[in-house]
């Protein structure tokens, strides 16, 4: 399983940027969505601080903070009705005072780099794990196998090697 880095350190000329963009996605995640995202958002506009060069130096704070919600709000269906916490796409941009255009080439940019998609593990939420099925999927002797359906010394060494994030119960 691939890892993100948790951290929020960031380099020194970018602290002021960080805190800008995360205030911004902080109070939106107060606002609609939880803690679990606002986690995520402070780790997304972190790791963006910390790429060379990082593309949060150019723009407007909005405009970004607003992208880095629908990134991770594509990764984990945020727009599906039937999960929570549920929130259209138009509320975020029209939260930001921006258009859609905007937003989703802002947020096609973070996704394009940071290889982020629809279930990717590195930056998929804690609460929906268990229910991304690219975590639990392994090659193992040349077959694509649900690790979850697997003898438990598979299981073992899969986890010690990193590749799941914890044993699944029976």
């Amino acid at each position: 399983m691939s890892k993100r880095s948790t951290s929020q350190n960031v380099p020194k000329e970018m602290q002021a940027r960080f805190d800008e963009i995360s205030q911004l996605t902080d109070a939106f995640s107060q606002a609609y969505l939880n803690d679990e995202y606002e986690e995520a958002c402070r780790q997304l506009t972190a790791t963006l601080c910390r790429k060379r060069p990082s593309p949060l130096s150019q723009g407007k704070a909005a405009t970004w903070a607003c992208a880095i919600i629908h990134a991770l709000g594509t990764v984990n269906f945020l727009f599906d009705s039937s999960q929570k916490p549920y929130v259209p796409a138009s509320q975020i941009w029209s939260y930001f005072g921006l258009s859609s255009s905007t937003m989703q080439a802002k947020s096609k940019q973070i996704r394009d780099l940071l290889d982020m998609y629809q279930f990717a593990p590195a930056w998929t939420l804690p609460s929906m794990v268990d229910q991304n099925p690219l975590i639990w999927m392994l090659e193992v002797n040349g077959l694509i196998i649900d690790v979850r359906h697997a003898p438990r010394a598979i299981q073992e060494e899969a986890l010690r090697k990193g590749l799941i994030p914890y044993i699944p119960e029976a």
